[in-house]
């Protein structure tokens, strides 16, 4: 039996669940519920079928180097520079694999996705991976259970084995009416997004359907059996890669492809109404998170993040509370989350980027105030051990209050060490560092000054964390 490795994709940018997902930390390394995030969720199932040692995690350079460092830290990694939809990414996945001289089964998963029933996909995933070592490409069907537009739908029929279903067609997120048609006739099923199969095979027929990303992949493979690194091929030649994803450039054309039907409790969590449907309720059905009052209210889902959040007599709601911004939607209509997210981009906003309190591998930082007349306020937490980069500003300066903790301070040629209710400044153009030498962590308050406060006004010379 070969060996089954998991193949988990982390690169989406969870613009649906906005305003608690973000573009620099998205749904998957948040935690829905309080708990787990979804990413370690979705490789917490995976055992005993999978060790943690054969996870294989393909996410965005950005997420990895930035505020998920340590949600990938206990894992091994490939870094995507831009991202390139599925294809390209399973591409690189089952490459790095083969380069390792090895030909295992792959059980590609999306990060984010909610599954109910764990003990009855792990059952689907023995079946699947048998299947896979004979050659198949199998995707996991979903038993639709309402005629939802926002999925795309597989046809099939029982094969010679009645657990693996033979795939007639694909079909992409249809209207309303053709939704209807295909929960009548009974044999359409969701496309999870979850895909198990042998990495040669894959590799076949993306050369096969997609010469233009084998290409790339056979110019990452030479640059790595000649000695070099492959994450550095990777970043050399993946931008080159065309956008397009694995269902459309491969599945809906190979004659290998089959379906193993699944009623596991699965939700990909594409919107707030998701959330709300798989969240525990009240006696009125209500799913309520944080602190919130609800007087009279049926049907909805209300979250508080930061304050108080009071509602009174409403119905089929969708309210989400974060420190910057509310998000209120009626329940059917939480699809439309996208647009605000692309009327944000249009404004030249930051709401839909980082939150307020933004995670760092070294710590984290929080606006506490932003002034168009030139001042940034800041708390700013240190790990301990941790530093910051070494850097510079080239206009702002920086005046920093140690609230607690010990400071170690890097200002030009100087080393300074700024105690518990000291101070230090930073002036435009110095050369500077951070540091907490010390066991407990360091809090300061940074106040910037100058004419540009935004976060790309940095120029690292020095980075434990490669950025």
């Amino acid at each position: 039996m070969n060996k089954v490795h998991a193949v988990i994709l982390a690169g989406g940018s969870g613009s649906r669940l906005w305003p608690l997902s973000r573009q620099h930390l998205p749904k998957q390394f948040l935690a829905l519920d309080g708990k787990a995030t979804l990413l370690q969720t979705t490789i917490n199932r995976l055992a005993p079928t999978i060790a943690e040692k054969n996870v294989l995690i393909v996410t965005q350079e950005a997420h990895a180097k930035g505020e998920a460092y340590h949600a990938l830290l206990p894992y091994r990694a490939l870094y995507e520079p831009v991202g390139r939809n599925t294809a390209p990414a399973i591409a690189l996945a089952a490459a790095c694999l083969m380069l390792e001289g090895d030909d295992p089964v792959m059980v590609v998963l999306p990060a984010d996705h909610i599954i109910k029933d764990e003990g009855r996909f792990r059952e689907h995933l023995d079946i699947a991976i048998r299947a896979a070592q004979n050659g198949k490409l199998v995707t996991f069907g979903i038993q639709p259970t309402r005629p939802d537009t926002g999925f795309g739908y597989i046809k099939a029929h029982p094969g010679e084995d009645a657990q693996v279903y033979e795939v007639d067609r694909f079909t992409e997120k249809p209207d309303l009416a053709t939704a209807e048609t295909f929960l009548r006739e009974g044999d359409y099923f969701w496309n999870s997004g979850m895909f198990v199969w042998r990495a040669s095979v894959i590799l076949a027929e993306i050369k096969r359907y997609l010469p233009a990303v084998d290409q790339i992949v056979q110019a990452i493979l030479a640059e790595s059996r000649s000695g070099g690194a492959f994450q550095q091929a990777v970043e050399k030649h993946f931008a080159s890669m065309p956008s397009i994803s694995i269902d459309y450039g491969v599945l809906e054309r190979s004659d290998r492809v089959s379906l193993i039907p699944c009623d596991i409790g699965w939700n990909d969590v594409g919107s707030w109404q998701a959330v709300h449907e798989i969240s525990p309720k009240d006696g009125d059905g209500n799913a309520l998170q944080g602190n919130v009052i609800a007087l009279g209210c049926k049907d909805s889902l209300i979250r508080a993040e930061k304050r108080l959040v009071a509602a009174i007599g409403v119905e089929d709601i969708c309210v989400i509370e974060t420190a910057d911004a509310v998000l209120i939607s009626k329940n059917d209509q939480t699809q439309r989350v996208r647009e605000v997210v692309d009327e944000l981009q249009q404004r030249g906003a930051t709401e839909h980027i980082y939150h307020v309190r933004v995670n760092r591998p070294w710590g984290s930082y929080t606006v506490l105030e932003e002034d168009p007349e030139g001042f940034k306020l800041k708390r700013i937490e240190v790990a301990p051990g941790a530093r910051l980069s070494l850097q510079s500003h080239a206009h702002r300066s920086e005046h920093w209050v140690v609230v607690s903790g010990t400071a170690t301070v890097t200002n030009g040629d100087e080393v300074i060490t700024v105690h518990k209710n000291q101070s230090t400044y930073i002036p435009i153009g110095a050369k500077h560092r951070l540091e907490n030498r010390g066991d407990e962590p360091l809090h300061i308050v940074e106040i910037q000054v100058g004419d540009y406060l935004g976060e790309d006004d940095i120029r690292r010379y020095e980075d434990n964390y490669g950025r």
